[in-house]
């Protein structure tokens, strides 16, 4: 099994680059020194035990979902050569009933992309080029999931709410963990924690009360040094009413069907 990732900046970033060239930084206007009283500063523990639990809950949560539909608008900072950050958006929109199904569908600036699943065949079409690939699939969306990664190096827009009551997942690799405090997202109340794993620090806004839905998520790559930032906010619907129509491909009779290329050929 591939190692869990933020899959949003993946999929979102793979048609456009990041370069790693730091900015220069600007100069300040004038030279006199003004004293001044520093901000305050967070000093949260390392992993505090309260984090690492809200994010526990939501995942549990998540999981005793049998289907929903959920909207990510979302942006994603890309670098350039001279390290000046430059923003791009992208709205995903997504329908999913376990254990063995799904679409989800891209329209981002970088490109337009659907990709369906129905418990046997995986899916990929591109509206703007005319074409799809349709290749057999397990009978689950996270056997699936690893299958296309592992043949095709394929990593689906935030798949990690698939995965997060995976053994380990997330909870391995976090090195701090804290909460931020109460915050309103797009109208509903959450709470708002921080996380560091790796070179990536990531944030993520759950929703108080019975429905612990993850409502907003910035992930931060450290690896930069112009620190790109990737944000997502998240409308759900947990109780959509689906069927098997809506995760069937039926493509136009201009589509073109072509076939997918396996890693390594």
């Amino acid at each position: 099994m591939k190692p869990i990732r933020l899959a949003a900046v993946i999929a979102l970033a793979a048609a456009l680059p990041l370069a790693a060239t730091a900015a220069t930084p600007s100069s300040t206007q004038g030279s006199k020194t003004t004293s001044h009283t520093p901000a305050p500063t967070l000093t949260p523990p390392k992993i505090d035990p309260k984090a690492v639990e809200a994010l526990r809950k939501m995942s549990a949560y998540l999981q005793t979902l049998p289907a929903f539909e959920l909207q990510s608008d979302a942006s994603l900072d890309l670098v350039t050569a001279e390290g000046q950050r430059i923003q791009l958006d992208g709205v995903v929109n997504y329908k999913a009933r376990r254990p063995d199904a799904f679409v989800i569908s891209l329209d981002s600036d970088i490109k337009k992309r659907s990709y369906y699943y129905d418990g046997k065949q995986f899916t990929v079409y591109a509206p703007e080029l005319g074409v799809y690939a349709t290749v057999a699939a397990p009978n689950t969306i996270r056997q699936t999931l690893d299958m296309i990664w592992q043949k095709f190096g394929i990593a689906l827009p935030l798949e990690d709410l698939f995965r997060w009551n995976e053994p380990g997942a997330r909870f391995d690799s976090v090195k701090e963990a804290f909460a931020v405090g109460p915050a309103t997202v797009g109208g509903v109340q959450t709470q708002a924690y921080a996380f560091r794993e790796g070179n990536i620090d990531w944030q993520i806004w759950i929703a108080t009360g019975d429905k612990p839905l993850p409502r907003k998520i910035m992930i931060i790559d450290r690896t930069d040094p112009a620190d790109p930032a990737y944000i997502a906010r998240l409308t759900w619907n947990v109780s959509p009413t689906l069927t098997s129509d809506d995760f069937a491909f039926r493509p136009t009779k201009e589509a073109k069907a072509i076939k997918f290329v396996s890693l390594g050929q």
